[in-house]
């Protein structure tokens, strides 16, 4: 039995190899098909007697990766050996250097840059800032090292479903919260979409396949719509002789999903399922003059939406994206997005970076949207080489840089400028110089003076205004959206806080001498938990800044002395953890008790105030800094973000079968006023299930109904039996759960 599973085995994994070589066939040079041969070979006996969760062979995994890598991203033979060897080196005997003598010093670099990240998926580790962090150090040297992390990344998304289901969880909320950002801003649109549909599927499963059934559904009614909508833009486009492809696609899950969370509304309200798109096959001078021909062949049937024209062919994005993008209003009364490009473009929106440079005209000299991409990567390494602080911080500063869109600016003498949307008028100093940046003053936009966090829009004509006196401030962080900026304001607040420090350290010195009090570790320790600040640099800080008064420092040794009095002695608060113990013990009892974890000890818990968890909901324990174990919904809006760069911190959590605690919960109740309707509710809510309220508020307008009830339930079972109760009542349109 098992020589026939190994034999099925062997012919599965030629039968991988053969396709990659396949698909591979026209990248491939004289060489190249043995090096890549040689690079199975090595691969497939390295991993011979590993297997993956799922059990299947572990060569699937680097057969899958460098098929994606040729196939999705469209990389050539250097891409493909290395993802086919991206695990040896920690898996095997070979050492960097066997790889460098056999395949050379570009492959060997590759893979040394994925090996300094790896461990993040196979172990379910969840250091995930810092190893981002390396792994964009790596970006500046070769970006093909993202591209084929990206590439590992989506083949263990497909292959999740073997993992247990906490791994599951943290594996896609950091798919989520880095990997797709970063594939977008690469422009690999098809694998950012794939990540986001495969976090929603294992994050929110019930969602997700409710939504692929609704687009299964409404498949041929979708099909014949479009087939009638392009119908007469055909005949037109075969007229005048263009050579050109009409797709219609739907959207993907994760953006419907969005739109129906974003706008609460149902799936058959998210009127824009699918965008039409029409690509031109057509020579390069003439590509901006045919898509607005196209353009002007659309209008003429279907009338357009002016404020959602958008027009990514003059000024691509700064992923190298570019299109032109229209709304018309069909004959039957609904919005379709059509999309018109070439099939350049359409190659490099499908495969991102990597398709720039196919069309190059000659080695490193990329297109025009390539150059927004180098500047990008630029940018990464400017932000790297400048920061020193936690890999999180810097973590939430790039990500600000992902997802957003661009706004084009001009300086005076009229350069244009891409930044992100919502930039201000200080991020625009910072762009120019860091020496502009720090000593801005305010700023002229189109010739009116405007203050420094005056937000951007397209076309402005920006300048800077500066005085030598200025230094950065803290508040202008709130002021700013560029991580360059952030970076360079922070390096200037950073130098100002270390005087602070040093002033507020010499105030408590002089101040605890002056108290004929002893300056020593554990007095520090004492002052700063009677201050409740984090660290004792943070205690100076506040002291040198005046934030905490020198003269309340009296205050802490009247307690201290208090405690004298009432014990006797001073043996209970002589280390930080019985003073911090004794301070709680004047602030209120501690909260109740709740069963986690597989060992079920009790231990204690908060409920997370940010999306209040029931009994029945899916949920997990968080351990927090200074709250003991903190209880967060997995479908919470803080999930994402705890998951992603704080997993060593997460731990397994699940609900006691006792049911007599009551838990606050909130209904959102929609519906037509009529007079008793409030009567009703309350009789269902306190009479029929025995349930108390904490508060009820009603908004009636129009003879529209808007209520919003708190309650104590004891679970999903129970809050599930209420809503199914409350939406029976005579007027009632929608009850639905809000954190």
């Amino acid at each position: 039995m098992i020589k026939v599973d190994l034999e099925e085995e062997r012919k599965e994994i030629l039968k991988r190899y053969r396709r990659i070589l396949r698909v591979a066939k026209p990248l491939l040079k004289d060489n190249d098909a043995k090096l890549i041969k040689k690079a199975f070979n090595i691969s497939n006996e390295a991993h011979k007697d590993m297997r993956r969760k799922s059990g299947e062979p572990y060569i699937y995994h680097p057969l899958e990766v460098a098929l994606i890598c040729v196939e999705e991203i469209g990389l050539g033979t250097t891409s493909i050996i290395a993802a086919l060897l991206h695990d040896v080196v920690e898996d095997t005997e070979l050492e960097l250097e066997d790889i460098e003598r056999e395949f050379g010093h570009k492959v060997a670099s590759i893979i040394d840059g994925l090996t300094k990240i790896s461990g993040v998926f196979e172990y379910g580790t969840s250091q995930q800032a810092e190893n981002f962090r390396k792994m964009l150090i790596t970006l500046s040297d070769d970006v093909r090292v993202i591209l084929i992390k990206l590439a590992d990344r989506l083949n263990n998304m497909r292959t999740l479903e073997s993992m247990p289901r906490h791994k599951q969880l943290k594996i896609a909320s950091e798919t989520k919260y880095l990997y797709a950002p970063l594939s977008h801003r690469l422009g690999l649109y098809s694998i950012k979409t794939e990540l986001e549909d495969l976090y929603l599927k294992f994050t929110d499963k019930e969602t997700y396949e409710f939504i692929v059934n609704k687009i299964k559904e409404t498949r041929v009614s979708r099909n014949k719509f479009i087939k009638t909508f392009v119908a007469p833009i055909e005949m037109e486009l075969k007229q005048q002789n263009f050579s050109f492809v009409i797709k219609g696609r739907p959207k993907s899950i994760f953006s419907i999903y969005n739109k129906m969370k974003s706008q609460n509304i149902p799936f058959e309200e998210v009127y824009d399922l699918f965008a039409i798109r029409i690509i031109l096959d057509t020579e390069l001078e003439n590509e901006k003059a045919d898509c607005w021909q196209v353009y002007s062949v659309v209008t003429d049937f279907y009338r357009p939406n002016p404020d959602r024209l958008r027009d990514w062919i003059s000024t691509p994005r700064a992923n190298g994206y570019e299109s032109l993008h229209t709304t018309v209003m069909s004959q039957t009364g609904q919005w379709v997005e059509v999309q018109i490009r070439t099939q350049r473009m359409d190659d490099i929106a499908e495969r991102g970076y990597a398709a720039h440079w196919k069309y190059k005209e000659k080695e490193n000299s990329p297109e025009k949207g390539a150059v927004g991409l180098d500047d990008w990567i630029t940018q990464v390494r400017t932000v790297l080489e400048n920061n020193d602080g936690s890999a999180i911080e810097f973590m939430d500063d790039f990500r600000g840089n992902l997802f957003s869109d661009e706004v084009f600016v001009f300086t005076p003498k009229g350069d244009l400028k891409v930044l992100p949307f919502g930039a201000t008028a200080l991020d625009f100093a910072f762009e120019i110089h860091s020496e502009v940046g720090s000593s801005c003053i305010g700023a002229k936009v189109n010739q009116k003076l405007v203050p420094i966090g005056h937000v951007l829009k397209n076309g402005d004509q920006v300048e800077i205004l500066t005085s030598k006196r200025q230094r950065p401030k803290e508040d202008w962080l709130k002021h700013v959206m560029t991580s360059r900026a952030r970076a360079k304001i922070k390096d200037a607040l950073k130098e100002e806080k270390k005087q602070f420090i040093l002033d507020g350290k010499e105030i408590v010195q002089r101040k605890l001498k002056q108290m004929k009090m002893e300056f020593s570790s554990v007095v520090v320790e004492q002052l700063r938990a009677f201050f409740e600040t984090k660290t004792t640099t943070e205690f100076y800080y506040k002291v040198g800044k005046g934030v905490i008064d020198p003269t309340s420092i009296k205050a802490f040794k009247d307690f201290k002395l208090d405690k004298k009095d009432k014990k006797g002695s001073m043996s209970k608060i002589t280390d930080e953890s019985s003073f911090t113990k004794e301070l709680k013990s004047l602030k209120g009892p501690e909260h109740d008790q709740l069963l986690i974890g597989e060992d079920m000890d009790v231990v204690d818990y908060i409920l997370a105030k940010c999306c209040n968890p029931i009994p029945g909901d899916d949920v997990f324990g968080f351990v927090t800094v200074n709250e003991g174990i903190k209880i967060h919904r997995t479908s919470c809006p803080n999930a994402l973000e705890l998951l992603s760069n704080h997993g060593n911190r997460v731990i397994k959590a699940r609900w006691t079968s006792q049911q007599e605690i009551a838990f606050l919960a909130g209904l959102k109740i929609v519906g037509t006023d009529r007079v008793g309707l409030i009567s009703d509710l309350t009789k269902v809510i306190s009479n029929e299930l025995k349930v108390n309220m904490r508060s009820i508020t009603v908004d009636s307008d129009s003879g529209i109904f808007e209520g919003t009830i708190k309650l104590y339930v004891h679970s999903t079972s129970h809050l599930d039996k209420l809503i199914n109760n409350l939406s029976k009542v005579s007027g009632v349109l929608k009850v639905t759960r809000f954190d």
